[in-house]
């Protein structure tokens, strides 16, 4: 492997030529906007009509039909363009957009100190406009360094730079320049999402995606300015870019997002890169990951076959390739080699459903391949990082505290107008540890850093409260529920599982009625963000399920469809089945953060993040608890609530960052 084969660069485009073929495709791309508006103008003109106020109950987890205050005035929108896909990406707009599309929903009449309480207390998000993907984390010289795709200019996608923060902790942030922004020609259309590598020797370089002048997606390198800069302020692309381009068998939109790099374990002196792509011949529609050797990180060789594939999965965005060990212990460095107690995780993000998928498998590099354990949990048919709203994840490796940490994208899930009006969207996931559940052998444990915990204020603890078949018990707090950490134990009375039989077996979190559905054995859980009378509440809860032969199904779902009042969003119930163990006991954690509420079940077994928008229930947001099984009493063994405080996120003043 050690043997490199240097690409042809793309050809150089002079500086007039450049101008001219960029002013005749903003002609062609406007001519074609102003014939889509049109066309969408005319369907929703056409689509208007006025919604009817219907009464709302009460009862727990009913969703409401169209607005629900008789009499208000509601505007229709029409739903906004696609953004993202034209220029070979995937879908950027807001989440509600294509949901919403074309049903007739009004706007809902948001008001500012609605609007300003959905910004977050203790999550990253820039202090205004657009963010998608995380690009690049690493532990730098004492810094987390984060960086992001960025719009500067607005609240929707678009003009994509790349932002840039760092912070000591993973939860306090200092918000630096924008770190790289489109003006060369293989970058003009994007500087797309990208990975950090730190090299053997200290030095850090930067892989990533550009879009060309043609939107051919390239790869490029860019490398600090002053390596010795522990802020990392100031960026170099390298004169060599593009240093890769598409082979000839992948088309120009389908080469995209270079991994973190690793070692050569047959050669320590050649580094492995892992790019996304998709073969659409023959009908396959495959996920692929293509690695490509290199020393230099100048010039590469595309490695004989291909890592994996995964037929029907669709174009593998995002992809992530790391080691983790089977002891559970530690997280470990990408380039550890591969070994008996070594297993890698391959994981991509499907632009076909927006959701990031990981398998756990074997690695063979003299081979080129890595096999999954369980051919029916592969890459993009079996387990998530997130099974709630949570895109494009990426990893890095945490030396200083030997950790391997996640962060995730978390989109809105409301209205692009909304956005707009409120001026900002989109925020990162709580970054999560990451380990291989050595109890399961089966499954990762996602886990919020460790340094969440000290952000954990007044607390509060109940215990060993019985809830009955239909009950709602309220769970008393002086303060206002909008930015809290819980963490509660459930047990299920033996004798209703015993007797139990072929009980819901068919179950399935997304295709239930949710929290308002009653079973056997669930649901039963937690009601949080809730109004005092339950018409607002976002439901996370457990539901057993029981086979003819006595095997116990757990799931574990997120009910957001009482979430709002606002017609104007996404609410669905969302996901899965969660191992549970003999002798264990349900245990979830949830952190509520204005509008986003992240749980974990089983130490992490399972993760949910919810993007919701109370209309009510943020003036003053409680806690209930809740068993809507017909046949099992429930007892909470133990909850802790903890206030949350807020983390400052302040702009870089030069002046106050001196470094020798």
């Amino acid at each position: 492997m050690a043997e490199t084969t240097a690409y042809a660069p793309l050809p150089t485009t002079s500086a007039a030529s450049v101008s001219a073929a960029n002013t005749a495709i903003r002609l062609r791309v406007l001519g074609l906007i102003l014939l889509a508006f049109s066309a969408i103008l005319i369907i929703g003109i056409a689509a208007i009509r006025i919604n009817g106020g219907d009464d709302v109950s009460p009862e727990i987890g009913q969703v409401p039909n169209g607005p629900e205050l008789e009499g208000e005035a509601y505007t229709i929108v029409l739903g906004p363009a696609s953004r993202g896909p034209v220029l070979g990406v995937s879908e950027k707009n807001s989440g509600a957009a294509a949901a919403l599309r074309g049903v007739g929903r009004g706007s809902y009449p948001w008001t500012n100190d609605m609007l300003q309480w959905q910004r977050t207390g203790f999550h990253f998000q820039p202090l205004r406009n657009w963010m998608n993907d995380p690009n690049g984390p690493v532990f730098y010289k004492g810094w987390y360094h984060l960086f992001y795709q960025y719009n500067g200019g607005g609240a929707v996608w678009g003009n994509i730079t790349w932002g840039h923060a760092v912070s000591r902790d993973l939860t306090h942030w200092l918000h630096l320049p924008v770190a790289m922004v489109p003006d060369h020609w293989y970058d003009i259309n994007g500087v797309w999402t990208g990975s950090a590598t730190v090299l053997p020797n200290g030095n850090l370089i930067m892989l990533y995606t550009g879009s060309t002048n043609t939107t051919t997606q390239v790869q490029c390198l860019v490398v600090p300015t002053n390596p010795a800069d522990p802020l990392l302020i100031h960026w170099h692309k390298h004169e060599a870019n593009p240093v890769l381009i598409p082979p000839p068998s992948i088309l120009p939109h389908d080469f995209r997002d270079p991994t973190t790099a690793w070692t050569d374990p047959s050669d320590p002196s050649t580094f492995l890169v892992a790019i996304g792509s998709k073969d659409d011949s023959s009908n396959r529609h495959a996920g692929v990951a293509y690695v490509y050797a290199t020393r230099d990180f100048l010039s590469y060789k595309l490695l004989p076959d291909v890592l994996h594939r995964v037929e029907g999965t669709g174009m593998w965005e995002c992809i992530d390739f790391f080691p983790v060990s089977v002891d559970g212990q530690a997280g470990l460095d990408t380039s550890e080699k591969a070994g008996e107690r070594i297993k890698h995780i391959l994981k991509a993000s499907l632009d076909d459903d927006r959701h990031d998928y990981y398998a756990i498998g074997r690695y063979d590099a003299n081979e080129n391949k890595w096999v999954p354990d369980d051919a029916e949990k592969d890459v993009g048919i079996g387990l998530r990082y997130d099974w709630g709203k949570f895109y494009a994840a990426k990893t890095f490796y945490d030396h200083h505290k030997r950790r391997r940490v996640l962060w995730g994208w978390v989109g809105e899930t409301d209205s692009e107008q909304t956005d707009v009006s409120k001026g900002w969207a989109s925020i990162m996931s709580i970054p999560r540890t990451i380990l291989f559940d050595s109890k399961t052998g089966s499954n990762l444990l996602f886990w919020p850093v460790e340094e969440v915990n000290f952000l954990r204020a007044k607390s509060y603890e109940f215990s060993s409260i019985d809830v009955l078949p239909g009950s709602v018990v309220p769970l008393n707090m002086p303060a206002n529920a909008a930015q809290i950490d819980i963490e509660a134990e459930f047990e299920v009375e033996k004798m209703a599982v015993t007797m139990a039989v072929e009980a819901d077996v068919g179950y399935n979190c997304s295709t239930s009625n949710g929290a308002s559905g009653r079973g056997l054995l669930g649901p039963f859980g937690l009601l949080v963000l809730a109004d005092k009378d339950l018409g607002e509440q976002t439901a996370t809860y457990f539901y057993l399920s029981v086979s003819v032969d006595g095997t116990t199904q757990t799931h574990f779902c997120q009910d957001e469809t009482r979430s709002s009042r606002a017609s104007d969003i996404v609410k669905r119930v969302v996901g899965y089945t969660v191992p549970v163990l003999h002798g264990e006991m349900l245990t979830v954690r949830i952190l509520v953060d204005h509008s986003i509420v992240e749980s974990f079940a089983q130490g992490g077994r399972s993760a949910i993040t919810s993007r919701v928008y109370p209309t009510k229930a943020f003036h003053s947001a409680k806690v209930f608890l809740f068993n809507n099984a017909t046949a099992a009493s429930v007892t909470a063994k133990s909850i802790k609530i903890w206030e949350m405080e807020s983390t400052f996120k302040q702009n870089y003043e030069e002046h106050a960052y001196q470094f020798s």
